[in-house]
This record gives structure tokens, sequence and C-alpha cells, in this order.
């Protein structure tokens, strides 16, 4: 009786090479098949002894943390002014440091917008420019209100606001941390404005 033949059982084909009474002898002894080496194998192992001897030398090539995508450390005094920024940040109950004080913001027409009332005499200089003060822990969003407000806008036209005539801040953006961030030489925030898309 035939016994059956479980994954592991030798094939009826090396059981009758491995039988003495097999009649023909150019068969070999046994038909087993030899454990195949992958191709795969040789590129795995190369691999791994280049890792090794990569490992084991020391990198020769000078780097600066400006040229590496990652920087494993800041700057002396980029970590100083952070530092700084977060202990005012942390005495101020998440306000800037300035939050009570005003900032001047220096507001200059663009293209066809009218200039603020006040632009000819003491808060500008003749030119359409108009200085005021705003607390620096107003949104920008109270910016364009107040600009709204001076030049009679209607509810149905657009205003639009630039910061260095280069950007539009969201609305929600902090007024002092622009001013902190985008103030000029005269320590003034400059904010161009206009009837239609005048910047990027």
């Amino acid at each position: 009786m035939a016994s059956p033949r479980g994954p592991f059982s030798p094939s009826p084909l090396s059981a009758a090479a491995d039988d003495d009474d097999n009649e023909d002898s150019s068969r070999p002894a046994s038909l087993s098949p030899a454990p195949l080496r992958d191709d795969n194998d040789d590129a795995a192992d190369a691999a791994d002894a280049a890792a090794a001897e990569e490992r084991q030398q020391p990198v020769d090539i000078p780097l600066t943390l400006t040229a590496s995508t990652v920087l494993r450390q800041l700057p002396r005094d980029a970590t100083a002014a952070l530092a700084a920024a977060a202990a005012s940040y942390n005495n101020n109950n998440g306000l800037p440091s300035s939050s009570n004080d005003k900032v001047v913001v220096r507001f200059k027409p663009v293209g066809s917008a009218p200039p603020l009332p006040g632009s000819g005499g003491g808060g500008g200089n003749g030119n359409g420019d108009v200085r005021r003060k705003i607390r620096a822990s107003q949104p920008f969003g109270v910016v364009v209100a107040f600009v709204r407000r001076a030049l009679r806008v209607p509810a149905t036209a657009s205003v639009f606001l630039y910061v260095n005539a280069a950007f539009a801040p969201a609305l929600d953006e902090v007024v002092g941390n622009l001013h902190q961030c985008f103030k000029d030489a005269n320590d003034q925030l400059n904010v161009s404005y206009s009837l239609t898309p005048a910047f990027g």
C-alpha cells in the first residue's frame, strides 16, 4: 500500500534512484535538486559588505550646515533669538512682547487709489503717505477695515493691501508680528493699498 506523500517526503524519482536494485547505472545516485543560489543573494551580500565598509571609513567631505538639507543645530545667534522670543511669548500669555504697544503703520496709495484723509497735513508728507499708530496685538483685518472706512469704499468693492509692496498678509496675521518682521529703517510697517490688484 502506497503512503501519501507529504510536502517534505522524497519524490518517487529520488526514492527509485536511491534503490540498489536500479538497473540504470547511467542515472545519478540522487535526483533531488541541489539548493539553488539566487543571483540577488550575491548582490545583497555585496551591498551589505559595501555598507559595512562605509560605516568603518570616516567621511572627509567638508560640508557646511547651510549646504546640508537638514541642519544638525541652529547657529548660535538664531538659537538665542528663538529662546528670547519664546521667553517673551510665555511671559505675556501667548501675546507678542509688544502687544500693548502701538506700532507705526505707513499707508501709501498705489495706482489710482485715492489718498487717505489727512495725507496733506500733519499725518503725512504731502505725497499721499499717511502714518497711523495701531496696537500690535490687532489682526491685520483691523488695518483693512480702517482703510475701507477711511476711503468710504462700498461693501461690494474690493480693497487690496500689501506689506512692503510685495505680499498680501492674511487677515488674521498679527500686526505686531508683521511689524517685527518687515519694518523699515524708520521703524514703521509700510502698507500699500489699491482698489485693484497691484502686486503678485
